[in-house]
């Protein structure tokens, strides 16, 4: 039976993992919380700093890169702005925009159907 695996990434304001919200700008974000689900149900939930959050220009491609480099599927952000969406489509990644604020778990039911549809 194949299992069907799932690595979201979202960029929260904190380190709350499930209870955090989604932050307002992708690159900008200070956290990327990273998701594992497997056949529907979470497995690891793990934060890290995001490192084109300090970055004065090209913060979205900098994030991108890293998710890529993190081998995350999809994306889920408040806003995602055009140099940004133009890189993670370069990578192939799927991404999900949400409204700000809302918890990492609600967001990662979003991208869960979102990939489901894909």
């Amino acid at each position: 039976m194949l299992l069907k695996s799932l690595r979201i990434a979202v960029l929260t304001k904190g380190e709350k993992g499930l209870e955090d919200e989604v932050a307002e700008v992708f690159g900008k974000a200070k956290i990327i919380t990273i998701v594992d689900v497997v056949d529907g149900e979470i497995k690891r939930v793990q934060t890290s700093p995001n490192p084109g959050a300090s970055c004065r220009f090209g913060s979205g491609p900098i994030t991108t890169k890293t998710l890529a480099e993190m081998e995350v599927d999809v994306i889920v952000a408040g806003e995602i702005g055009p140099g940004a969406s133009a890189v993670i489509e370069d990578y192939g990644i799927a991404r999900v925009t949400v409204k700000p604020g809302i918890p990492v778990s609600e967001a990662i039911k979003a991208a869960q159907h979102r990939s489901d549809r894909s």
